[in-house]
């Protein structure tokens, strides 16, 4: 069947983030959209952790459904049109990275997914002992990039770790200001378990075809919403069974069962011009390459 999924997300409880980012509205916000899947985000916090727990019940292998009493109570507010349409939550968080290497910063963001409330629960116990999880949906672990893909292989097969949203500058496998240069620099001899990318807002698929050590890696897009007008703003589109081996699977395969994603034009995202929004600055990269990327306005360095 083919299934639209929104895997990376975020809850109420991560910084910059809608009140409205609950269990209720993601279900009201999903069935507006078409969605069939949508991620639960945040996983680690502990207190979104218990609302996934109270108000998310097991459904197919591996994914779970709103609580009845409370789809009843958002499908009456939804045309009967919609109603019927199928919707899962599959169990995810994104972890960030901020770590020396290589004599440089890094600052990666990446994207996990477990196969059930088990796997959530051995590794947030891991990973409650590197760094706080309590602060923020989305936690700042100083771990390295490597060390975390290990953890999440080691605390369950069938757990899944893709880097997220891969060349925005600042927080990605490719960013220009805390990246690196390849898949091989940031997970050395594990680099073979990354079998996924996500293409975040400000590309697509044609611009990471373009990159010849990312063939064969499965292009997947998601919208990274912080609120939940904002879900399916990129998605990506399967064709296979509803449950989360499958759909895992078939990422890790990059096969048939993986039709293709959803995207968000990229040049309206934020990293194809350069500028100071605060300055009301906007440059093209050949204008910001006479200014040696200064601001024009202030003199302080451009977000590039």
């Amino acid at each position: 069947m083919e299934l639209l999924a929104d895997f990376h997300i975020h809850s109420h409880y991560s910084r910059a983030t809608s009140k409205d980012m609950d269990l209720p509205h993601l279900y009201q916000w999903g069935k507006i959209k078409g969605i069939n899947i949508i991620g639960t985000g945040d996983f680690t916090h502990p207190k979104w952790f218990a609302e996934i727990q109270e108000n998310l019940e097991p459904a197919e292998p591996g994914l779970f459904k709103i609580r009845d009493d409370l789809a009843r109570e958002v499908d009456k507010t939804l045309p009967d049109s919609i109603c019927g349409n199928l919707l899962r939550f599959i169990l995810s968080v994104e972890i960030s990275n901020i770590y020396s290497k290589g004599g440089k910063v890094r600052k990666l963001h990446h994207l996990i997914t477990c196969p059930d409330l088990a796997a959530v629960t051995t590794l947030t116990d891991r990973l409650s002992r590197i760094g706080n999880l309590h602060s923020d949906g989305r936690p700042i672990l100083g771990l390295d990039s490597k060390e975390l893909l290990k953890i999440v292989l080691d605390t369950h097969p069938d757990n899944l770790l893709i880097p997220a949203h891969i060349w925005t500058p600042w927080f990605s496998l490719f960013g220009s200001r805390s990246g690196f240069d390849s898949i091989s620099q940031a997970f050395e001899e594990l680099s073979s378990y990354i079998r996924a990318i996500e293409t975040g807002l400000s590309s697509d698929p044609f611009m990471n075809w373009r990159l010849s050590q990312l063939d064969g890696i499965a292009i997947t897009s998601n919208s990274d919403a912080h609120s939940p007008k904002n879900l399916g703003r990129e998605a990506t589109v399967f064709n296979c069974d509803l449950n989360y081996l499958e759909i895992i699977n078939a990422v890790k395969t990059n096969d048939q069962r993986l039709l293709g994603t959803i995207e968000f034009f990229p040049e309206e995202g934020k990293y194809h011009y350069d500028g100071h929004r605060a300055c009301g600055v906007s440059l093209s990269p050949p204008e910001s390459e006479k200014l040696h990327n200064l601001c024009p306005v202030c003199g302080e360095l451009l977000v590039l």
